[in-house]
């Protein structure tokens, strides 16, 4: 018999979830570690609507009418900004939490849409750098890998001052992972866990970071972009530190967005949606009267091309994608799914990226399961699925008479909740009213 059927309730606030992670805590003395991004329910762009044309707009005729998908990223001082051909790029992960195999399919995959990918923390390998058409070099407080060669390579420089899955908090990589290759990147004895600075170790504010800004612009001769990434909290007033302190592109990063590893409950309780970060980043941009001449790029739980033309509609230039992207390579495929549930896992659910026993061959640094990933193929099925991504936003933004990705504004948006139009300053869906606007 089901246990309702003996009158048993379950608690709300001690469900058999919470039960078992205190059981947990008690019999091991050990915080949870995983990978991946908050796992609960939050306000996202699924909570909200476009608003096709019909008779007040008109719509574009299908594939017969043009709608443009370019963005240039990094205009402001760069001498050599960023010229992708679509609005989706490849986020920020790292060859450690990641094989050499899946760094090389990402940039194979974004190399192929013609748009970017980005090294993560622990340096640029070779893989990585010849296969990416457009690599945006990571520079984190660990700098881990870090030399003034390898930022000329780069087409770009990202400076990382917080992640969406844990703003506050530094990486993390498990002994396991730590191969030779690994640890001669970092410097790091092998086999021995490894836990990234939270801050960088050279500054203590916006005034040091735009010092840091100089320094690495004389280093690469003012050529390349300098994004600043930050994981969404006080988004407004980081936005606009980021702007004074001289980037020529600002990373807004959700709570949505994912992680080799780090404190499950950092995860879930650090950090606002991404629906909620975006609209106070562009405010800050608009206010300070640079909104597109210093670009906007949002990550975060980013699924499809519906959420991309929601983020862009929304005022952002770009999207970026980790999570996303992994399961594109085939991250989670169902055909290793036996494999998975002998770890303890299943098919759909597995982020125990930390633990590097990843089937699929992509978080892992063992090398026959390393080897199980073709990273041609890999790359291709990433290319695919950039371009479905795409051709959903072209999809969408023709259907509300728009010939360019970039043209997608708020009047084209309503919200479904209360929630996501408070957040995402649009109207509630057969309304005018925006909450908290009017008051």
């Amino acid at each position: 018999m089901e246990p309702a059927a003996y009158g048993l309730r379950e608690s709300a606030t001690f469900d058999r979830a919470t039960i078992h992670a205190i059981q947990r805590a008690a019999e091991t003395g050990v915080y949870d570690i995983r990978g991946w991004g908050a796992k609960r329910k939050l306000p996202h762009f699924d909570d909200l609507l476009l608003l096709g044309a019909s008779m007040s707009r008109y719509p574009l005729e299908g594939y017969r009418e043009r709608c443009d998908t370019d963005v240039v990223l990094g205009t402001r001082h760069a001498k050599h900004p960023l010229r992708l051909a679509t609005p989706v790029t490849i986020a920020g992960m790292s060859f450690g939490a990641l094989s050499a195999q899946a760094k090389e399919a990402l940039g194979r995959g974004a190399s192929e849409v013609g748009t970017s990918t980005t090294t993560g923390d622990g340096g640029m390998t070779p893989e990585e750098r010849g296969h990416s058409k457009h690599l945006v070099y990571q520079y984190l407080p660990s700098r881990y890998g870090m030399n003034p060669d390898d930022l000329r390579k780069a087409d770009a420089i990202e400076v990382v001052l917080g992640q969406g899955a844990k703003p506050g908090g530094g990486g993390m990589l498990l002994g396991q992972k730590i191969t030779e290759r690994v640890a001669g990147m970092r410097t790091l004895p092998v086999g021995i866990d490894q836990r990234s600075a939270c801050r960088h170790p050279d500054w203590t504010g916006p005034d040091d970071l735009a010092i840091k800004i100089l320094e690495l612009r004389e280093i690469t001769d003012w050529e390349k972009p300098i994004y600043v990434k930050v994981g969404a909290t006080r988004t407004y007033y980081d936005v606009k530190l980021a702007v004074h302190a001289g980037a020529d592109v600002v990373v807004v990063d959700g709570m949505q967005g994912g992680t080799a590893a780090t404190q499950d409950v950092f995860i879930e309780h650090v950090g606002i949606p991404t629906l909620a970060a975006l609209p106070q980043a562009v405010r800050a941009l608009q206010e300070l009267g640079v909104h597109r001449e210093v670009q906007l790029i949002v990550s975060g739980g980013i699924r499809g091309g519906a959420d991309m033309a929601k983020a862009l509609a929304l005022g952002a230039d770009a999207v970026a994608i980790g999570t996303a992207a992994l399961i594109a390579l085939g991250d989670n495929h169902p055909r290793y799914d036996a494999e998975y549930r002998q770890l303890g896992s299943a098919a759909g659910y597995f982020d125990d990226y930390q633990d590097g026993r990843d089937p699929a061959g992509i978080s892992t640094q063992d090398e026959e399961l390393a080897a199980r990933l073709d990273p041609v193929e890999a790359g291709r099925r990433l290319a695919n699925y950039l371009r479905v991504m795409t051709m959903e936003a072209q999809t969408l933004a023709r259907a509300c008479g728009k010939a360019h990705l970039l043209h997608l504004e708020p009047e084209d948006l309503v919200a479904l909740t209360i929630e996501s139009a408070a957040m995402a300053r649009v109207p509630l869906a057969g309304t005018n009213w925006i909450p908290g606007e009017g008051l």
